[in-house]
């Protein structure tokens, strides 16, 4: 499906009518950065039905992943809005993937890694807040009541959801996040460097402690294991360190954040699913998380 450039109303929420459609927004401080939408309302849409907003991976096929919720959104009356952030405008792992809170990246093709950047200071410049500013826009433009909402990523956008776990603000509207298949992870130990780790990270312990508050799923297929080749899998030491396949990497992140809270002396709300017989499939994984969230 080629992209249709949607137009930006500025100061005015969306109108949702019922079935699949699309709109733009304009988000970020003073409105400098633009996401396009892709949702479906349903017919069975009350006044507090849920809200899910799903982070495609890194083909940003935003439209590909809404319709993969549409029988669950039918079902349970699930308003599902699908984020679509152009290639054009965040054409980078770091700027998607890690959510913009990287610049002047400098990359080690030869080790496949990062070589050198900064950390991005002004959290507004993150893509976190745009969730929220996305869930406000869209309870105005179906008539909702709801005042939360429910998060689904996968892949990239797994990896950009556990991320925001990690660092979104703790007044954040969201309530429970599914980060689904993610090629690695910001661990939470202090002794790997940021982004792989917290060493160096702009996070603290009073807000990893919120973090850990947060109700995270750690959704992993069984069989997205050594032998899956769908998808692209980062390989160099940092990301080994973890585990050499998405399967391994997500068991290390959710026993590594198990000690860490532990150390903390502080509860982990986060919880580990293993999903039988399915691998790197983003809609075989959207059809599980819909059970978890939408029994």
């Amino acid at each position: 499906m080629a992209l249709v450039e949607l137009p930006v109303d500025a100061g005015r929420s969306p109108v949702l009518r019922e079935g699949p459609g699309a709109f733009a927004l304009a988000v970020g401080p003073d409105g400098a950065r633009r996401v396009h939408a892709f949702y479906y309302r349903p017919s069975t849409l009350h006044a507090r039905s849920p809200v899910l907003l799903v982070l495609p991976g890194a083909g940003r096929n935003a439209w590909t992943y809404r319709d993969h919720w549409i029988e669950a959104a039918d079902a349970h009356g699930v308003l599902v809005v699908a984020l679509h952030y152009p290639e054009r405008e965040y054409p980078d792992f770091w700027s998607y993937n890690l959510a913009g809170m990287l610049a002047d990246v400098q990359i080690d093709t030869a080790a496949r890694t990062l070589a050198d950047y900064t950390i991005v200071d002004d959290r507004q410049r993150w893509l976190f807040d745009d969730l929220d500013a996305v869930f406000a826009a869209v309870v105005r433009g179906s008539g909702l009541e709801t005042t939360r909402y429910d998060l689904f990523g996968h892949s990239a956008g797994g990896q950009l959801l556990h991320r925001f776990a990690l660092f979104a603000d703790a007044d954040t509207r969201a309530d429970r996040i599914v980060a689904a298949n993610s090629g690695w992870y910001t661990v939470p130990e202090r002794d790997a460097r940021f982004p792989y780790g917290l060493a160096d990270a702009p996070i603290t312990d009073a807000q990893l402690a919120t973090a850990f508050s947060r109700r995270l799923v750690v959704l992993l297929g069984e069989e997205d294991n050594a032998g899956e080749r769908r998808g692209e899998l980062v390989r160099n030491p940092q990301a080994d360190r973890q585990g050499t396949h998405r399967l391994a990497r997500g068991q290390y992140f959710h026993h590594q954040a198990a000690q860490a809270a532990r150390a903390m002396d502080t509860p982990l709300h986060w919880t580990l699913d293993i999903v039988p017989g399915v691998g790197h499939d983003a809609q075989a994984m959207a059809q599980a998380a819909a059970h978890l969230l939408y029994p």
